[in-house]
């Protein structure tokens, strides 16, 4: 059974910073690329960021570029998102995808709530 769990939410004052964390078992989590993605309250699905499978590529949405940064940790079966500079504009509940393109993707986690203060 695919799982993908993710941690790490909180809630921070603007200018803050938050790391999350995505735990995958149930498929060989180096052979996928693996994304974020976020989707605020009445709003559609925003594509955060993606890694590739050795995690030598990655892909930033315009929003959080320069601001945040994904990585993987393959022994450890792991995907990370280290967000800096937080504004309200990021309060979001925040999804780890398996593949690049999470609109496309078959597996989901669950979401955790990312909230910014003002």
């Amino acid at each position: 059974e695919v799982r993908l769990v993710e941690s790490g939410e909180g809630t921070v004052p603007t200018g803050g910073s938050l790391r999350l964390s995505c735990a995958a078992s149930g498929f060989p989590f180096g052979g996928h690329a693996m994304s974020w993605l976020r989707q605020a309250p009445g709003k559609g699905p925003d594509w955060v960021s993606s890694i590739s499978r050795g995690g030598d590529s990655t892909y930033y949405g315009e929003a959080v570029r320069g601001r945040f940064a994904v990585s993987r940790d393959n022994t450890k079966k792991t995907l990370f998102l280290q967000m800096n500079n937080l504004t309200p504009e990021d309060t979001a509940v925040y999804y780890c995808v398996r593949g690049w393109d999470p609109n496309k993707s078959d597996y989901w986690g669950q979401g955790i709530q990312v909230t910014v203060s003002s």
